[in-house]
């Protein structure tokens, strides 16, 4: 197995300029994003009002996968997360798998999550606009990973204001009917699994610490503090907005539209505030954009140094201590894909790959030893058997694809051995 890395800040490739605060900042940015202004839709769709069960069913896998993260991200401080965590725990496969799963998956969700924006913002220049937003932001985080934090506050902070009026407007509005969260109506064990798999992916931006694990100030204390505390605000947030959504207009109406927080706050009769449920919606797009290239540029850098990609991207920059070349191709390639095809179609792999990228994470945090845990071992088990069972209730249509990418993924590990 590998060997922990003591010392309150382990020896790094990059520059460790994250604090606490920023670390649970950036944490929020990949969470708080533009999937709470979408996902109630599909989560109503499959469970009714039965989607806030399925709202604590995918909080708890995501707690179990946040603590495996996070004592694994302590005894590792690399970048990379569930890449390097897997290599060292379970063997080369494992961790290639992992990366190979969120690189390949991410870059797509890149890609959807701009044009996703765009689309926001301006559908009739919406390829154009995408591509443009990503290298804008590629540009901040090739400046520094403290030009990544400060964006990240001021979006962060403007997605929560949204999200604020959201909520008091749906209650203010003097619509809002608390008889549509109970008895569950229009539901089935099935149904809230597959809810619980929808709203799983608005949380599944909390190990994005974990990637940028040699950025980070004395990582051993600071990043099991900030993933928990991250998530934990995360759920307040989210579970305030999904009483309200559902109290405010019911499960058949957020069912029924693709922008479900905005159709809470003109079902509760404030209907001139609803563009601000839009508006939070395009920032947030942005939010998890930015920390989505972040998050993917780390672990390409991370499998570059074991030449498992090409190796010229493990290249760091002198001044700004980032890895550059893994910073500029994976925006490059992002922008060409959304100036060239809309994928927010296609992307359901994504979910599947994901899902087992965090399966290995907490097979890995099995293996620790009991002076390396910081959480109970068993939280590790639920969490495989927590992202097994979300994966094996998506839609076929996910399934299929991201078992496939994972096959290949899987081949080209064996051909490149051989």
């Amino acid at each position: 197995m590998g060997q922990a890395v003591n010392g309150a800040d382990a020896p790094s490739r990059l520059a460790r300029r994250l604090g606490s605060f920023d670390a649970v900042v950036i944490g929020l940015g990949s969470m708080i994003g533009a999937g709470v202004f979408a996902a109630f839709a599909p989560a109503a769709r499959a469970a009714g009002n039965g989607l806030l069960v399925g709202l604590a069913l995918a909080a708890l896998v995501a707690y179990c996968n946040a603590t495996s993260s996070a004592q694994l991200a302590a005894l590792y401080p690399e970048s990379g997360g569930t890449y390097v965590y897997g290599r060292k725990r379970l063997g080369p496969f494992w961790g290639f798998l992992a990366g190979w799963g969120f690189v390949i998956g991410k870059l797509a969700s890149c890609a959807a999550m701009a044009m996703t924006f765009a689309s926001y913002a301006a559908p009739s220049v919406a390829r154009p606009l995408a591509a443009a937003a990503v290298l804008a932001l590629t540009a901040v985080n090739y400046l520094g990973v403290q030009k990544t934090a400060v964006l990240t506050r001021v979006i962060v902070a403007a997605v929560l204001v949204a999200l604020a009026v959201v909520v008091g407007a749906v209650w203010a509005g003097g619509a809002a009917d608390v008889s549509r969260l109970w008895p569950l109506e229009g539901t089935t064990p099935y149904g809230i699994l597959q809810s619980a798999g929808f709203l799983f992916f608005a949380f599944a931006g909390y190990a994005r610490l974990a990637t940028l694990g040699e950025e980070v100030i004395e990582p051993k204390r600071t990043i099991p503090r900030a993933i928990p505390l991250a998530l934990s605000i995360t759920l307040v947030v989210y579970a305030s907005v999904a009483v309200s959504a559902l109290a405010g207009a019911g499960a058949d109406a957020l069912a029924s539209t693709a922008a479900p927080l905005a159709m809470a706050v003109e079902a509760g009769g404030l209907a001139w505030l609803s563009p601000v449920a839009r508006v939070g919606a395009t920032i947030a797009s942005l939010g998890v954009l930015l920390s989505l290239i972040v998050g993917v540029s780390r672990t390409a850098f991370a499998m570059a140094s074991n030449h498992d990609l090409p190796s010229s991207l493990a290249a760091v920059h002198p001044r700004f201590h980032v890895p550059h070349r893994a910073e500029v191709v994976v925006g490059c390639v992002v922008a060409v894909v959304a100036a060239s095809v809309d994928v927010r179609s296609a992307i359901g792999f994504s979910s599947f790959a994901v899902l087992t990228y965090y399966a290995i994470a907490n097979a890995a945090a099995w293996t620790l030893a009991p002076e390396d845990r910081g959480w109970p071992r068993w939280l590790a088990g639920l969490g495989v058997l927590g992202c097994t069972t979300l994966a094996l209730t998506l839609p076929l249509a996910s399934i299929v694809p991201g078992a496939a990418v994972l096959a290949v993924g899987a081949a080209i590990y064996l051909a490149r051995r051989r």
